[in-house]
C-alpha cells in the first residue's frame, strides 16, 4: 500500500488536527507516515492544507506534487486541488460550502454536506471530522476505531468533553458516503 491525502481548507477548520489523527491512526495499525502542514501567515480564515503520506515502506518524501486523494473542506480548496489529483483518485467535498461542478471524470468525487451535517449535530465546528469519516469509508486505509483511539489520547483535560461529539461526527461522516 501506497498513498497519500491531501487535506484542505481556511485556517480554523481543523485541516491540521484532522491530517493529525489520520496520520497517529496509520501508524498505530503499523504503516510508515508522513505529515507535512503548509499554511499562510494568517491564523484563521488563511488557506491551510497538510499532506498525510501512507505506506508498507519507508516514504522517502513528504512533498506531493499530485496527491492521490484530496479533502477540499471550501470552494478555494476545490478549485486549487481538483486538477492536480492523480487519475483514479478520490476527492470528498464539502458541498455545504463548495457549490463547484466537477470537471473530471478520471477521479471519484464524493459530495458530503459536511458543514451541514456538523450544525445538524449541534457540533458546528466538528465539519472537518465529519470531512474525515466520510475519507475513511471512501479510502478504508485505516479502520475507525483506529481513529477513535487516537482522538482519546489527544482530547483530554479540557478538551476531554468535546470527544463523544468528535465520535458522533466521524461515524455520521463515515455514514454519509455510499
Amino acid at each position: 500500500m501506497d498513498s497519500n491525502v491531501l487535506i484542505a481548507g481556511f485556517g480554523g477548520q481543523g485541516v491540521l488536527f484532522i491530517g493529525q489523527l489520520f496520520a497517529n491512526a496509520c501508524m498505530n495499525e503499523g504503516l510508515n507516515v508522513t505529515w507535512s502542514p503548509a499554511y499562510g501567515a494568517e491564523m484563521r480564515g488563511g488557506t491551510v492544507d497538510c499532506t498525510v503520506c501512507m505506506s508498507d515502506d519507508e516514504v522517502a518524501c513528504s512533498y506531493v506534487d499530485k496527491p492521490q486523494n484530496v479533502i477540499a473542506l471550501n470552494g478555494p480548496s476545490f478549485e486549487r486541488f481538483e486538477s492536480k489529483i492523480k487519475p483514479g483518485g478520490i476527492m470528498i467535498v464539502n458541498s455545504s460550502l463548495v457549490k463547484n461542478k466537477p470537471s473530471r471524470n478520471d477521479i471519484t468525487y464524493k459530495f458530503v454536506p459536511m458543514t451541514d451535517i456538523a450544525h445538524k449535530s449541534g457540533h458546528e465546528k466538528m465539519a472537518n471530522i465529519v470531512a474525515l469519516g466520510a475519507f475513511i469509508k471512501a479510502l478504508p486505509v485505516v479502520k475507525r476505531e483506529s481513529i477513535i483511539s487516537v482522538m482519546k489520547s489527544k482530547l483530554t483535560g479540557k478538551k476531554a468533553e468535546m470527544l463523544d461529539g468528535n465520535i458522533q461526527a466521524l461515524e455520521e461522516g463515515f455514514s454519509s458516503v455510499n
